[in-house]
């Protein structure tokens, strides 16, 4: 059964060729789609000229303008459909999610019978690298946050490195996904979850990015923050509209 490692960029020239070949490295059962946004940087030439360096493992999705996290992840998740994958990563281009994690997501989610294998940072085994305090106490944080507030038992709500079954997407409708940024990583576990699939956590140790600028800001976190409290809001109205009418009264 074949693997689709989805990697989203925008001005990544100088991570590309290092973390294609390191995720192809590990195998045949590894293929690669790029999703570039316009990056003015060339990183879309490299990624068609990394193509043809390796025939057959790589398809690049050119996008016009930065779209968004959550679009770029959705097509690729089309995509990958369409040829039939069995299993859909999402994974950083920048080397903050080591490539040599790849077989371990496979062999969690085969012991444990897992739809969903979220590679962790807050449970044991897991970490952070080279993140200033208040950086881990944000994304700490947000986290705790967004699992308290939905109910599910989730350490890392909002971590990007993941593997999916292809069953996960049969199972929830990928157009009700609303989130643009950061708080699509939280939107699709919840949904997960709340179709009733079964989500592990796996440790990871999360690396600073090795070249270029972060894409966080402001921006991005308060989009996840409304989207958590939005799920929320959904949840305790559909929770209300179950119960007895006597208890409502």
């Amino acid at each position: 059964m074949q693997a689709l490692v989805i990697l989203p960029t925008y001005n990544e020239i100088g991570n590309l060729r290092p973390i294609v070949d390191a995720i192809l490295d590990h195998g045949s059962m590894y293929d690669v789609l790029i999703i570039d946004d316009g990056s003015p940087d060339g990183t879309g030439l490299l990624a068609e000229r990394l193509k043809d360096s390796y025939p057959g493992r790589i398809e690049v999705m050119h996008r016009q303008g930065k779209l968004g996290l959550a679009t770029a992840y959705l097509a690729g998740f089309r995509y990958g459909m369409q040829r039939g994958y069995e299993y859909f990563f999402e994974m950083d281009a920048d080397f903050s999610h080591n490539p040599d994690y790849l077989p371990v997501f496979i062999e969690t989610m085969e012991r444990t019978g897992a739809d969903l294998v979220l590679g962790s940072r807050y449970v044991a085994g897991g970490g952070v690298t080279r993140w200033p305090w208040y950086r881990k106490m944000v994304s700490r944080g947000g986290s705790l946050y967004a699992s308290k507030l939905l109910g599910v038992d989730i350490r890392d709500l909002t971590g990007g490195f993941k593997c999916f079954r292809r069953s996960v997407f049969d199972g929830i409708d990928l157009e009700s996904i609303t989130s643009t940024g950061y708080g699509f990583q939280i939107e699709m576990t919840y949904r997960a979850l709340e179709s009733g699939f079964h989500v592990v956590e796996m440790p990871i140790i999360f690396e600073e990015r090795r070249e270029g600028k972060s894409k966080m800001s402001p921006a991005i976190f308060l989009e996840a923050f409304w989207m958590v409290t939005k799920m929320r809001a959904e949840r305790v109205a559909k929770e209300s509209s179950t119960q007895p009418e006597r208890l409502r009264s």
